[in-house]
């Protein structure tokens, strides 16, 4: 190699070594300038808000405390009491011992919880537009698509415009098919065997749902139905129903990770349900058009196809209706029967149970209400079906009802996201009293099974099973006729559940002609000593019992 060439090479080399030098130095000043926008939009958004809080005169918030970095002990809790089915009851404890409104900052992510009837009426109702549902479409959304349980703004309103005629009770078929579905329901329940009434309850609400729906029902009650193709289909369909909806459970515990429980597993039992809906849809939409006018209006499909004809919005609408129907009206049976069955029972064993002085101060609900059953449609063999009329005049019935909701509300927990900084017009500063700032993209949880046991609230005995609180005529520590916000059992607001009155009279139904065929219940030895509000809770989209209904009907 000449002297010429070697003297070219190290000219490359010099040459190459500096072009290194350029690009690190480069990538150094454009790592340096990332990292000075950062700090000062940081630093921005910092004294935006602080101007904002000034503004608004927010106070600071309590914070929810905690031992170990990030959380971290927060988080192994929060699985174990999932484990425990004890997921509500903590939660209690959390509002208890930190104060009704609350932040927290859990794996770097700060949200802000609370129980407060007056922020949970300005998240809901008064400040309703500067908030939306989060990240629930995306999470819920390979089960339920884009219908009213999912949906914001214009598609939303929409949604409900078009479901809420849907719901009148003036249809007298559908009271007709509640009516032969409880007969069916009753013809289940053995005497004098135990048995476990919460998969008929969910069984019954299905097939009552199903028939709202698509004008037929499932028939799953009648044991005596055949088991063939369509039996099988059914059978399919209400399973992959049950386990798809599990999923979205896990989903929804993961926030803004949901999309880390994404298996074959859940998006076949999603193809499964969409199919089934898919194919009730198509042979709806098959029905001739005669004389120039549509067949009569049978069933929600009926309906809701006088309103479009796309095959996928139909299905959306339909799973999302279902998905309401079917578990909240189920739910409250079960815990309804549940709980009148333990007062029966806990009235002989007052030294065993730590509630059980304030058991002891009040009349036998069962007999009490069986006696205003008697009055008015009777019960064994001398009775009479209830009618809607009837069942309105029966007050105690509605009293035990609304009591059941306040502690096992339909949908126990829920949260909202900030569409913009805003406020909450309570829980900051030291005493709690003064505004709070909500950061825009802030989660706002609220617990409604947590605020209907505020002692403020209901008293004293809040974690007691007493129906007469809600009676103006007698007379309580505190008067419940304003408690307003503070009883939320279907939600509040331009979102308030449009299917609560029909809910009500399926419960309510089911409710006496139970009393009417059976005279008392006992409660399976397992659950014998299980103090109300301690019971292990099965915590999906809304709040179910882990054990069930385990009684004794005795006629």
């Amino acid at each position: 190699m000449s002297l010429t060439s070697l003297s070219n090479f190290g000219s490359q080399e010099a040459e190459l070594t500096t072009d290194t030098h350029r690009n690190t130095f480069s990538s150094l000043i454009l790592l340096c300038a990332l990292l000075l926008y950062v700090f000062v939009q940081r630093a921005n958004t910092k004294r935006a808000e602080t101007l904002f809080e000034q503004s608004h005169r927010c106070g600071s918030p309590r914070l929810l405390q905690y031992r170990w970095p990030l959380a971290l002990d927060i988080v192994i809790d929060a699985f174990r009491m999932i484990g425990e089915k004890q997921l509500l009851q903590w939660f209690v404890r959390f509002f208890e011992q930190t104060g009704p409104t609350f932040e927290q900052n859990i794996l770097g992510s700060k949200s802000i919880d609370t129980i407060e009837p007056e922020n949970i009426e300005s998240i809901l109702s008064t400040n309703f537009s500067a908030y939306d549902l989060g990240a629930r479409r995306q999470t819920f959304g390979p089960r339920l698509g884009d219908g009213i349980f999912t949906q914001v703004s214009a598609t939303w309103k929409h949604s409900r415009e078009m479901l809420r005629p849907l719901f009148s009770l003036n249809r007298g078929n559908i009271f007709t098919q509640v009516e032969e579905h409880t007969e069916h329901l009753v013809s289940c329940i053995p005497t004098n065997k135990s048995i476990d009434l919460q998969p008929l309850f969910f069984q019954f609400t299905f097939d009552t749902t199903t028939f709202l729906l698509f004008g037929k029902s499932m028939n799953s009650l009648q044991a005596n139905s055949t088991q063939d193709a369509a039996s099988a289909r059914e059978a399919e369909f209400a399973e992959s129903f049950r386990i798809s909806q599990d999923f979205l459970v896990r989903r929804g515990r993961l926030g803004d990770l949901y999309w880390m429980i994404d298996s074959k597993e859940f998006r076949g039992h999603c193809s499964t349900v969409h199919k089934f809906i898919d194919e009730a849809v198509q042979e709806a939409l098959s029905v001739e058009y005669q004389d120039g006018k549509s067949a009569d209006v049978h069933s929600f499909l009926d309906a809701l196809i006088k309103e479009t004809r796309d095959p996928r919005a139909l299905r959306d609408q339909l799973l999302n209706v279902m998905l309401a129907g079917r578990d909240t009206t189920a739910c409250c049976l079960t815990w309804t029967l549940y709980v009148i069955a333990c007062l029966k029972f806990r009235a002989g064993l007052l030294t065993d149970l730590p509630n059980s002085r304030l058991l002891a101060q009040h009349p036998d609900v069962l007999a009490k209400l069986r006696r205003e059953i008697s009055s008015i449609v009777g019960v064994g063999t001398d009775s009479s079906l209830p009618d809607r009329n009837m069942l309105k005049r029966m007050k105690y019935l509605n009293l035990v009802l609304k009591e059941v909701l306040r502690l096992y509300p339909s949908v126990p927990i829920n949260s909202r996201s900030a569409l913009e900084t805003t406020t909450l017009p309570t829980g900051g500063g030291p005493n709690g009293t003064e505004p709070l700032m909500v950061r825009k993209g802030q989660a706002v949880g609220y617990s409604v099974y947590a605020m209907h046991r505020l002692k403020r609230l209901y008293g004293e005995d809040a974690d007691s099973f007493r129906p007469e609180r809600w009676d103006p005529d007698v007379k309580n520590a505190v008067d419940l006729r304003n408690i307003g916000w503070g009883y939320l059992p279907f939600n509040g607001g331009p979102r308030i559940c449009l299917g609560q009155e029909f809910g009500l009279l399926e419960a309510g139904f089911v409710t006496v002609r139970i009393l009417q065929k059976f005279r008392s219940f006992e409660l399976d030895p397992r659950d014998m000593k299980i103090a109300v509000g301690t019971e292990k809770h099965e915590v999906t989209l809304v709040v179910a019992s882990t054990d069930g209904c385990r009684i004794k009907a005795i006629e």
